[in-house]
């Protein structure tokens, strides 16, 4: 069974194209003009093991919020798209990944039903390189939850450098949606006493 999802994505801000293979090797093609969100995007793949493709273009002459938003969004839409049914994956995982001072906790639900519950610590730097606003991390997991259609707690109990605060992030991140999504050999249909996700 293929788990491959692929979303095109255009409006008058932003064009955009997300390819996602959930039992890929962690290939990763990412470009979307914003380095570091790039960069967490190659985390996501890398240490999902998801092959990933990302294409944007946006009008970052205004700045990188429309850009960032809207791949953020055509990503989970996507990743929505690849997990198709459901039928025998784990649904629930949680990752903690160290980055050097920083500590990040993740805890996923496959659910169908999109919440996020996520904090920082205070007194971030407001802004990494030239172009990443790291009130941007909040918002680009708020509009992935919203269209994967996943529960998504994110924590992180300690950090210093916002570089490593947000980074530990996405690679917790891609370890619990690796788990979440991983088929388990014990469970038979949809992992739900619902009977659907």
């Amino acid at each position: 069974m293929s788990r491959k999802g692929r979303v095109e994505r255009g409006t008058k801000e932003t064009s955009v194209l997300v390819e996602i293979d959930l039992d890929g090797t962690g290939e990763v093609d990412v470009a979307t003009g914003v380095g570091f969100f790039d960069h967490m995007l190659a985390q996501l793949g890398k240490h999902g093991s998801f092959d990933l493709t990302v294409k944007t273009t946006g009008d970052l002459h205004i700045d990188s919020h429309h850009t960032i938003e809207d791949t953020a969004i055509a990503l989970g839409q996507a990743f929505r798209q690849a997990l198709g049914d459901k039928v025998g994956i784990h649904r629930f995982a949680d990752a903690m990944v160290p980055l050097d001072e920083a500590l990040a906790q993740v805890v996923v639900d496959v659910s169908g039903r999109p919440y996020l519950v996520h904090s920082e610590p205070e007194g971030m730097a407001p802004m990494i390189g030239p172009e990443y606003d790291t009130t941007m991390t909040r918002h680009i997991f708020e509009s992935f939850v919203s269209n994967a259609q996943v529960a998504l707690h994110i924590r992180v109990p300690y950090g210093r450098n916002a570089h490593h605060i947000v980074e530990a992030q996405f690679k917790a991140l891609a370890r619990a949606l690796r788990d979440a999504v991983a088929f388990d050999p014990k469970v038979h249909g949809i992992p739900s006493t619902k009977g659907a996700l």
